[in-house]
């Protein structure tokens, strides 16, 4: 499809050039660079966090429509966070917004009420394939995140919402995107429906772009500004991002004109999470990894590889904790089932890469652990994202052997966090101190009767209701399984791979049922960022 210039503000795209997926992985800090027309912006996003907080306090107050506001009010949602207060009344105006926020500050409701207010008051005929809104997000598990917030209030308001991103079968996409008034994408799969003609942009009011710096770090920019490029240019345009760099500025600058700007100091975005680093041998680390996911509330676990994710979770089942991964190399179901899972809380412990990291949004996660180094002070703040949300209480334990302490050093100072420092080995006592918090998982609800099965109860045995097995001719000697799998499709099995509905792993990779999945994740839920 060839690009059009018609949604740019200059004439130039010779400035945009898609990142390095780690941009500041060569030792540069953040802080301030004087290197194009966006430092202006930061500075003015520097001010505008310094600026005294709004007054109104109640979304109805904003300018909310108030079917909106009676469905957050049945939710016990009353009050607008910080950065709610600040974009709503221009967005809600009709004004383009930048906003700098840092993940778990309440941003999606901060766009979400703007777009549904306005599209709902401004009632058009629905045109074919052309929706009015259109919400860009880096991952997939952000885009139904963010689509879990807009579907239930948008039923309020007679405003459809429809989910595009990769992994699944993209038929169904086409279908659901049909008639939406809202589409909620990724870059790359929204494209895929535009050069397939089941998707077009020409009808585009509002346009959102979610966690841009994130964004620009995966290499999406030449995806963005193609996809803008076919948005209206006089239409609205809301960009949120936690960083300001030369990709995202310049995108600024280039598709949005005299914008509102609006940012929360960084002491409101981090919440009041504790950050300690623990000192420590190569040869202690799993052991004391293992040690920490023991205990009994959820923990994150974040390393920099695919591989990683799934070597670290079989290590901790192998230790005796029951654990699930995801990376971007499970399928999106996968990847559910497993986000599900977790938020179920069994397993209790989860290990997740980067790329993963923008897309969990999990209640009462009060432990992230830095098992390998972030690339940089950006990604050490997106995984510190995950707990400590919506000002509840949380911990950041980074595991760091001692070569490591001086990097790790240089990207706290860089985030502006203040981190305890801790020579450990497994077993000592701020270790257990650590094993022994959070508050714990409830226990599966499931009574005994359901896990039986008949031939249990004609055997007498408890280990008949378990899930059959074939013999393998080993003997009999520990759980045996179908001799058609694949040794790695049985590890995958161990760490949240496929698995029927319902069912969770032990530790020694039995079944057992509990909670299906999505339980606990109502929309509305009190403590959870929208």
């Amino acid at each position: 499809m060839p690009h059009s210039a018609r949604g740019r503000r200059t004439p130039s795209r010779s400035g945009i050039r898609e990142p390095q997926r780690h941009g500041h992985a060569a030792g540069k800090r953040p802080p301030t660079r004087n290197d194009g027309p966006h430092t202006g912006l930061d500075q003015a996003l520097a001010a505008a966090a310094a600026a005294p907080q709004p007054t109104a306090d109640t979304f109805s107050a904003l300018g909310v429509d108030a079917r909106l506001v009676s469905a957050l009010a049945a939710r016990g949602i009353r009050e607008p966070f910080a950065i709610q207060a600040r974009v709503l009344p221009d967005a809600l105006a009709g004004r383009s917004v930048l906003g700098r926020a840092q993940t778990g500050s309440g941003k999606t409701l901060a766009f979400g009420l703007a777009l549904l207010t306005r599209l709902s008051a401004t009632p058009s005929p629905r045109q074919q394939k052309e929706p009015r809104g259109l919400v860009l997000v880096p991952t997939r598990e952000l885009a139904k995140q963010v689509a879990d917030v807009l579907e239930p209030l948008g039923r309020r308001v007679g405003v459809s919402t429809a989910t595009v991103y990769g992994g699944v079968p993209i038929g169904r996409q086409i279908d659901r995107v049909r008639d939406a008034d809202i589409v909620v994408a990724t870059p790359g799969r929204l494209i895929d429906l535009m050069e397939r003609r089941a998707c077009r942009l020409s009808g585009i009011e509002i346009t959102v772009l979610d966690e841009a710096d994130h964004m620009a770090d995966l290499g999406f920019m030449p995806a963005v500004t193609r996809i803008l490029d076919d948005t209206p240019p006089g239409g609205q345009r809301m960009f949120f991002s936690a960083t300001l760099d030369r990709a995202v500025g310049q995108l600024v600058t280039s598709y949005v004109s005299d914008p509102s700007l609006h940012a929360v100091p960084g002491a409101v975005d981090c919440g009041p999470a504790e950050h300690s680093v623990l000192v420590l041998s190569a040869q202690d680390k799993v052991p004391v990894a293992a040690e920490i996911a023991s205990r009994p509330g959820r923990t994150l676990f974040f390393v920099r590889t695919k591989h990683g994710a799934d070597r670290l979770a079989n290590q901790l089942v192998r230790a005796g904790v029951s654990a699930g991964a995801i990376h971007g190399d499970r399928n999106q179901n996968q990847r559910q089932r497993a986000l599900d899972a977790f938020a179920a809380g069994h397993p209790r412990v989860l290990v997740a890469t980067d790329v993963a990291a923008r897309g969990i949004h999990v209640d009462d996660v009060d432990l992230v652990v830095q098992y390998d180094p972030p690339a940089d002070s950006k990604d050490y703040l997106h995984r510190s994202g995950r707990t400590a949300r919506a000002g509840a209480p949380g911990m950041v334990v980074a595991l760091a052997e001692r070569g490591q302490v001086r990097e790790l050093q240089r990207l706290h100072h860089a985030a502006g966090i203040t981190a305890a420092h801790h020579e450990v080995t497994a077993g000592h006592h701020v270790v257990r101190q650590i094993a022994a918090s959070g508050t714990p998982v409830p226990a599966a609800r499931t009574p005994v009767s359901r896990v039986s099965r008949p031939d249990a109860r004609r055997t007498g045995n408890p280990a008949a209701g378990r899930t059959p097995r074939r013999r393998s001719g080993t003997g009999g000697a520990g759980p045996i399984r179908p001799a058609s799998r694949s040794h790695q499709h049985a590890a995958d099995e161990a760490v949240g791979g496929p698995a029927p509905s319902g069912i969770r792993r032990t530790a020694a990779g039995r079944s057992r049922r509990g909670r299906g999945p999505g339980q606990g994740r109502a929309f509305g839920q009190p403590g959870r960022e929208y």
